[in-house]
């Protein structure tokens, strides 16, 4: 129970008296004054309604404009005016005695200019006489509930509006007066709460047969009960002498400590207001509520049961009832004035709490009102500064907290930054990261205080919360924490949320710890492990060389990251290229050449790079090597690898490291393999190994004659005697015919050792040889001088001789010569039809035709390569034998001017030639016939 003593009082409402609109000629100013003799009243539908003793309605709109109607013969008891439709109940007199009539009046239809009136009929329970206590109706127009003197309750169930479609029924008996009514719509639920001067009911109507449940013992008197509206949760309020409760349908709900004799109660907009007066008189004994003729003086309080202060309070004059329309309060009294309780709004209500740093009353109010965020957290910031100023910090940061989201966070910061309230600065940011408003800056500040304040539970708590509901920036948590010195923290929340570089780089360039970085790297997938071991690759091979090359040797071949169930079950793993890692070795040979022949071991499609560097490190171990049987062992490996057949695309590569190493046999090999005869017989001549220039020569001389003239031009330099194998070498040059004997001659002749006996038998063996081709050339002479005199007189005998056909057969299809038939020269004859069929042109012997093309095309070839100079130049330079190039031209007659059938005779023209060969081979054609 809540005591109103202990509640403070404002003024949140303005009150003035309602005063007559101003005429056209100005009148107005003046206390607007009702008729008299007003009895009840009541509002709603944009107007207040009044009924008076003289059987009047009245209607005042908001212009107010007065308007009546007679609507009773002898006066009006009780007005309802409905809120959601147009109607209005009332309970007044048409006769003398206790007759009173119930009449529905539709407001929005009118009866010779008066409401019309839908229904009527007398308000007595069971026909017996009684006073009307009180009246209410359900907005659905289903239900009127009529109270009466006598204790009774009737309720009208169906269209109130109508006689036919409704059905009147007592509800209720009693031996006490009903006081009060009211329906209550919750859902489907309809309750009919029931008040006398002893008692509280609640009937269920939307039940069958109509429950009854009692609430209470205890009533109160005509006009001190009311409705509450949602935001009380429908309750239904009964304000006694010393208290006010609240019930709910079906038990008794809180009650307020309000004393003084209630007249009126009244709910407004979430507000209680109650009309009382000081002297205490039961209103048990005076059943109206008071003696009317009573002028005391009434005290008006409007309350705000949610939170708990007097909104107003005023004095009034004899009060007849309370109303409310048009936003306002008005309080009407005994001397027919209006009075209009205006509420403040919202801000100024606000502001007059601040002024007396009622802020948790302001909070309340605003919320009650329903503000904005952003108003309450302003009614928050100022509730922080004044407990800030007054020194209470821990209050003050409560407040400040309220306001995340809406207030910069710099503001509170800043006033927090002390060392002596780091305290209530950690309470606020963890609040500002709980809301995932925190930047990288309050990530650092709230780290910052943890470990000052060493709170290691709190830090721990702090990174520890689960991946969902991490509320700030972890790289700068795992920035933070390492520059604090809390690597363990650090390396907890960089291993928790995946920050891979982060982790390895506080286990290795802080904790030292790299057994462990190498098997986090492990567990990576493949290219995070890559690229966290090309960055951190030295610095483990540096501490941890061996288990790095294993780690090395998974990646570049089969990686799959440890511990990873799916990827095992994966048809094969990825690898890395080993080429990349071998910077990785810098300094560590040993393993590096381990890396590399597990590498060309276990990959054999490793890239280029990774035999080259192999290569290179054999022959480095090889030419620092001292003890001979290792050293021969390093050779073999060498050459082996050299001819495992990886340096093909790499040649050049692998012959440079084998000379910068001086690696004879390398060399040899490699140029072999690229076939550089002439470098393997020069390397030879600089080590001056005679019997290996000779050999090298006898290998490879039929693939590059060459070799022998240069061995030959070398051993004639030589001022030793070289006589053997200046021997061997001419012996070879005279049997290949690779240099003319003359300038063998002259390239000995550089020789002091070389005497005539060194080349006797060379020359006489080429005098012998060159006598013979002598010979042969001369006998080839006559022959072809026979040949071609032969030649000519057959062409002079066909120029000056006529030519006998004697052919009795044709030359094609061997039968018997039949006319027509055509002759040639050639003494070839065909019938014409097989001739027509196999020539291809009309003046030449298809026997003879194929060989005289190949005569044609070889003067036609000879003629195209008497201009081809380039070609000639180039094939002197190229040639070992120049004057056999220049034989070959002469023979072919490049130099000479041919005289060919293409060559006419001055005066006579190719067509006219034609016509004389075509004339020819008809007259013998007609000969033959």
């Amino acid at each position: 129970m809540a005591a109103y003593l202990q509640w403070r009082r404002f003024a949140f409402f303005d009150r003035e008296a309602v005063k007559e609109r101003a005429g056209p000629e100005g009148g107005g100013g003046k206390s607007l004054l009702l008729p008299p003799g007003i009895a009840v009243c009541d509002s709603g539908r944009g107007s207040l309604v009044f009924g008076d003793m003289e059987g009047q309605i009245w209607f005042l709109p908001r212009s107010l404009e007065l308007s009546s109607f007679q609507a009773y013969k002898l006066r009006v008891t009780h007005l309802y005016q409905l809120k959601q439709h147009s109607i209005l109940a009332s309970v007044g007199e048409d006769e003398e005695g206790i007759n009173p009539l119930v009449k529905v009046w539709n407001l929005e239809k009118h009866d010779g200019g008066n409401p019309l009136c839908t229904r009527i009929f007398p308000a007595i329970p069971g026909n017996k006489p009684t006073v009307v206590s009180c009246l209410t109706v359900h907005e659905n127009l289903n239900f009127m509930a009529i109270g009466f003197a006598d204790g009774s309750v009737v309720l009208t169930k169906g269209d109130i509006t109508r006689d036919r479609h409704s059905k009147t029924q007592t509800l209720h008996e009693g031996s006490y007066p009903i006081t009060g009514l009211a329906f209550r719509q919750s859902g489907k639920m309809t309750h009919l709460f029931v008040a006398t001067t002893e008692s509280i009911q609640c009937y269920t109507l939307s039940v069958k047969d109509y429950p009854q449940h009692e609430l209470d013992t205890r009533g109160c008197g005509l006009r001190c009960s009311t409705l509450s509206d949602p935001s009380q949760d429908l309750q239904f309020i009964v304000a006694g002498d010393e208290c006010v409760y609240l019930y709910q349908p079906d038990e008794r709900g809180p009650c307020f400590a309000f004393e003084g004799q209630k007249l009126i109660a009244h709910w407004y907009r979430g507000y209680l207001v109650i009309v009382s007066r000081d002297r205490k008189t039961s209103p048990k004994s005076d059943f109206a509520g008071g003696d009317p003729q009573n002028s005391d003086k009434q005290i008006l309080n409007v309350y705000d049961l949610s939170n708990k202060f007097i909104a107003y309070s005023s004095v009034f004059d004899d009060v007849v009832d309370v109303l409310a329309e048009w936003g306002c309060l008005y309080v009407l009294t005994r001397d027919g004035k209006l009075h209009a309780l205006q509420e403040k709004d919202t801000q100024t209500k606000l502001e007059m709490l601040f002024k007396k740093n009622l802020f948790e009353m302001a909070i309340n109010l605003a919320r009650s009102h329903h503000l904005d965020s952003d108003g309450l957290s302003e009614i928050f910031r100022q509730y922080g500064d004044h407990l800030y100023n007054k020194g209470n910090h821990d209050g003050a940061i409560q407040q400040y907290i309220r306001t995340i989201g809406k207030l910069e966070p710099s503001y509170v910061i800043r006033k927090f930054l002390d060392a002596q309230r780091i305290h209530n600065l950690t309470a606020y940011l963890q609040m500002l990261h709980l809301q995932s408003l925190a930047n990288a800056d309050h990530t650092t500040l709230l780290l910052n205080c943890y470990t000052k304040l060493k709170d290691i539970a709190k830090l721990e708590e702090f990174i520890k919360t689960s991946e969902s509901e991490v509320h700030f920036d972890v790289e700068i948590a795992i920035k933070v924490l390492r520059q604090a010195g809390c690597y363990s923290h650090a390396v907890y929340l960089a291993e928790k949320h995946a920050h891979h570089e982060w982790y390895l780089k506080i286990q290795l360039e802080d904790i030292k710890n790299y057994q462990e970085a190498l098997h986090y790297i492990g567990r990576l997938p493949f290219e995070q492990a890559e690229s966290n071991m090309k960055r951190y690759g030295k610095i483990l091979m540096h501490h941890a060389p061996h288990e790095t090359t294993d780690l090395l040797k998974i990646l570049c071949t089969d990686y799959r990251p440890a511990g990873d169930g799916e990827s095992l079950l994966g048809p094969e793993g990825r690898k890395a290229n080993p080429e990349e890692f071998i910077p990785i070795f810098a300094n560590n040979s040993r393993e590096l050449r381990a890396f590399l022949e597990h590498m060309s071991e276990v990959q054999p499609d490793s890239p280029q790079g990774v035999y080259d560097t192999l290569l290179e490190l054999r022959l480095q171990n090889w030419a620092h090597e001292q003890d001979p049987k290792v050293k021969e062992r390093l050779h073999n490996e060498a050459i082996s690898l050299l001819k495992s057949g990886r340096f093909r695309s790499a040649f050049d590569k692998a012959l440079v490291l084998c000379q910068m190493h001086s690696f004879k046999d390398g060399v040899l090999y490699l140029y072999e393999q690229g076939k550089l005869f002439q470098q393997i017989m020069h390397y030879h001549m600089q080590n001056e190994q005679y019997r290996k220039v000779v050999e090298v020569c006898e290998l490879y001389g039929d693939q590059e004659p060459s070799l022998w003239e240069q061995a030959l031009g070398y051993f004639a330099h030589k001022e030793e005697d070289c006589k053997e194998y200046i021997t061997a070498v001419l012996k070879h040059i005279e049997a290949k015919n690779l240099m003319p004997p003359l300038l063998a001659v002259q390239t000995l002749a550089h020789n002091s050792t070389a005497t005539l006996s060194v080349i006797k038998d060379y020359l006489v063996c080429k005098l012998q040889k060159q006598s013979r081709q002598i010979d042969q050339d001369e006998e080839k002479i006559q022959k072809y001088r026979e040949e071609t005199k032969r030649i000519r007189k057959e062409i002079e005998e066909l120029k000056t001789s006529p030519k006998i056909f004697q052919k009795t057969k044709c030359s094609i299809c061997t039968s018997a010569l039949e006319l027509p038939s055509v002759h040639f020269l050639c003494s070839h004859s065909f019938h014409q039809h097989c001739f027509e069929s196999y020539s291809e042109s009309g003046s030449e012997c298809p026997t003879c035709m194929p060989e005289n093309r190949k005569v044609m095309d070889m003067i036609r070839a000879q003629e195209q390569k008497r201009d081809l100079h380039d070609q000639f130049q180039h094939q002197m330079k190229c040639s070992n034998d120049s004057f056999s190039v220049v034989a070959d031209y002469f023979g072919r007659g490049v130099f000479n001017k041919l005289t060919l059938i293409t060559d006419l005779p001055p005066g006579q023209s190719v067509a006219g030639l034609e016509a004389g060969l075509q004339r020819d081979l008809l007259i013998h054609s007609k000969r033959s016939t």
